[in-house]
């Protein structure tokens, strides 16, 4: 390859067929983490909240993540780092007994916020693409063209442990109000109470996370081929497919006719089928 050659990816045709320019995004900075959520309120429904005002005790199941809302704002001062303001929305299913009865199941919603701030990058182009819409849900004004993008990859939480308070007498003030999307209530079949309950149920959860911010960028790639399916759908399982053709693959279970001593009540598995223990 001679030395004066700018271009790498065309200098030798023998290697590469061609160079093409491709958009994707670039990750400028990122971060993960491990969070320990302790003793994180849970909004009960009006019926789980009844239940759990005269339940003997109460205890979390599980919890899943319903949504994640996610805010990029610059940093003062620091033209090249954002804060990254995440809010989780998760459904807390839970175990309350009452008397001697099967437990009854409880359900509501908890809330946890976190932020993180990384590097991404100074930008003064502003992006804007065919499908914004100027002054609609989905439009993307001037000021916040040129941020970049956070992506935030979390798991379903650990419930590590839950616990039942008694709410304090009325001359106590309550929390601040809390502020549930339009969407995230409707994800619930009934009414979320968010003051005035008798007991409160409180979780502890444990978080793996990742965040990281992204820009666009273009850049020049290496082509060997356009990438084209080799596999027929008809491959994959669950599609139909002729129950003889399917038999017709399946070798013959030879070892199956032979007769097999007993060797105690272990299971041999002969050419890979399966032999149920022998019986008296």
């Amino acid at each position: 390859m001679s030395e004066n050659c700018q271009d790498a990816l065309r200098c030798n045709p023998e290697d590469l067929r061609q160079a093409m320019s491709i958009h994707t995004r670039k990750i400028t900075d990122s971060c993960r983490d491990k969070d320990c959520i302790e003793d994180l309120r849970v909004y009960l429904t009006r019926g789980s909240q009844a239940l759990l005002d005269t339940a003997a005790s109460a205890k979390a199941r599980c919890a899943e993540l319903l949504y994640t809302y996610i805010d990029v704002e610059p940093v003062a001062f620091d033209r090249n780092h954002y804060c990254i303001d995440v809010t989780f929305y998760y459904r807390i299913l839970a175990d309350a007994t009452i008397g001697a009865t099967r437990p009854a199941a409880l359900y509501g919603l908890a809330v946890f916020t976190k932020r993180a701030v990384l590097c991404g990058e100074d930008s003064r182009a502003h992006i804007y693409r065919s499908d914004t819409r100027l002054c609609e849900a989905d439009g993307m004004p001037r000021r916040y063209a040129n941020r970049p993008t956070a992506v935030v990859e979390v798991l379903d939480p650990m419930v590590l442990s839950s616990k039942v308070r008694e709410v304090c007498p009325d001359i106590c003030r309550d929390d601040a109000a809390l502020q549930i999307p339009t969407v995230i209530r409707e994800m619930f079949d009934d009414d979320l109470v968010l003051s005035g309950e008798r007991r409160r149920l409180y979780v502890t959860l444990g978080q793996f996370s990742i965040i990281r911010l992204e820009r666009d960028a273009q850049l020049i790639v290496p082509v060997l081929d356009y990438a084209i399916p080799v596999k027929e759908c008809c491959d994959s399982p669950g599609c139909t497919e002729d129950p003889c053709e399917m038999f017709s693959r399946i070798p013959f279970p030879a070892a199956q006719f032979a007769p097999s001593g007993c060797d105690g009540n272990k299971c041999q598995e002969p050419d890979g089928y399966k032999v149920c223990p022998c019986q008296d």
